[in-house]
């Protein structure tokens, strides 16, 4: 019966939120792993006490705060689901206490360090990649998902979809045009050499779609030269510090992001404020 109700709910997710294959494979995980601590119990005979219970469990193997967040997270959205659809009579997570977890800033690199990352002999692939993940602010899905037919050179702006399914627009800087107008003729060499059929635009030199993983694996590798631990969502949290710090609109910056609530976006207020501290008492001292 639990595989079946898991089950419907995925397709909910899927169907009527559009959540992505991602977060819908969070979701299963989340789910399957406590329908295994419960053992035999069906959905509609669980408690609270085996809700407690498996969060105790978490906790004794050394769960993170933040990833039993989420799968309390996961929990209060199936049995909100459950409850409405009729699968349960109640629901077990009401007013179920949610862990504190310590606040913690996105990592930022600075302008000097995007550059020396510009400034490395790096492919016309790999700089439209940072230069849409700085430059852009995309998240790495939007940025992998991007179609050929998905920007205009001319106006300077391009489409992505985003969580949720939620499309917008973003504006692209000159230097964003400029490293796509240079890997487009590479694009177009491996289009013919391997006589691809696709609307993809980021291609590799072996004549695939760049994955999630391949941008993972080079942003990394680039980091290491400025010695630091960096990802793809680095850059997009450098991207919204650096508009903040420079007098852009906490709402423009919202948008930008494709965030659906600003107080997501107000956390880059954070950063910017605590960098104003650092370099303030780097010149003049903590006494």
């Amino acid at each position: 019966m639990n595989l079946q109700v898991l089950s419907e709910y995925l397709d909910f997710l899927e169907i009527e939120k559009g959540l992505a294959e991602n977060t819908l494979e969070a979701y299963r995980r989340d789910l399957t792993s406590f329908f295994e601590f419960c053992e035999n119990v069906t959905v509609d005979k669980i408690q609270r006490n085996q809700i407690y219970s498996y969060i105790r469990n978490l906790h004794e193997k050394k769960y993170s705060p933040t990833s039993i967040m989420r799968k309390i997270a996961s929990l209060r959205g199936f049995f909100k689901w459950a409850l409405i659809n009729e699968k349960v009579n109640t629901d077990p997570t009401l007013t179920l206490e949610q862990p504190k977890v310590p606040q913690r800033l996105p990592k930022v690199i600075t302008v000097q360090e995007i550059n020396e990352i510009l400034n490395q002999n790096l492919t016309s692939l790999h700089k439209v990649i940072i230069e849409l993940l700085y430059g852009c602010g995309l998240r790495v899905s939007e940025l992998v998902n991007l179609k050929i037919n998905d920007y205009d050179l001319k106006s300077r702006y391009l489409e992505c979809t985003g969580k949720g399914s939620k499309d917008r627009i973003v504006p692209m800087g000159k230097k964003a045009v400029e490293a796509i107008e240079k890997y487009l003729p590479e694009r177009n060499y491996l289009i013919q050499k391997f006589n691809l059929n696709t609307k993809q635009l980021l291609i590799n030199e072996k004549g695939k779609n760049v994955t999630r993983q391949e941008v993972y694996s080079f942003i990394h590798e680039q980091g290491k030269k400025l010695h630091k631990a960096i990802s793809p969502h680095t850059l997009r949290h450098s991207f919204a510090t650096h508009l903040l710090e420079n007098g852009a609109d906490l709402r423009v910056v919202q948008e930008l992001l494709g965030h659906s609530d600003v107080a997501t976006t107000q956390l880059y207020t954070h950063i910017s404020k605590k960098r104003l501290k650092d370099v303030y008492f780097s010149i003049n001292g903590k006494g």
